[in-house]
């Protein structure tokens, strides 16, 4: 009898955690790594990424940092709803030369891997 009673518990626990993360805020981007390819020093170094709250609560970035400081993103200000999309803008400095690989780390609210990261890289001409 007590062993029916733990598999009973453990079914119980299985199906709550399975449950839990079907609840909550979600977040799906449309690309988690932008290639800048090669360009020109100096040039634009503004890159968008686009993401989406494919949950059922409000989405919450609470933190964007870069791996260094010649790679500036900007966060969304405020929750974004469910079902709405929105960005975060990444400003590369070009004025650097040569190839890159930047990691941007994204910290959300979403209770399973609330921690994500983004990836730009490219290849940066020396000056003319």
């Amino acid at each position: 009898m007590k062993i029916y009673h733990y598999v009973n518990l453990l079914f119980l626990f299985v199906i709550a955690q399975a449950i839990s993360q079907e609840i909550g805020p979600q977040i799906n981007f449309k690309t988690t790594t932008i290639d800048y390819g090669t360009i020109e020093n100096n040039s634009n170094g503004e890159r968008i990424f686009i993401f989406s709250n494919t949950g059922n609560a409000p989405l919450i970035i609470k933190n964007v940092k870069s791996s260094c400081g010649c790679t500036v993103p900007k966060k969304p200000k405020g929750p974004i709803a469910p079902g709405e999309s929105n960005e975060i803008i990444v400003l590369y400095d070009t004025n650097r030369r040569g190839p890159f690989r930047k990691t941007i780390t994204i910290t959300t609210n979403v209770k399973v891997n609330p921690v994500l990261a983004l990836k730009i890289k490219g290849i940066v001409l020396p000056k003319s």
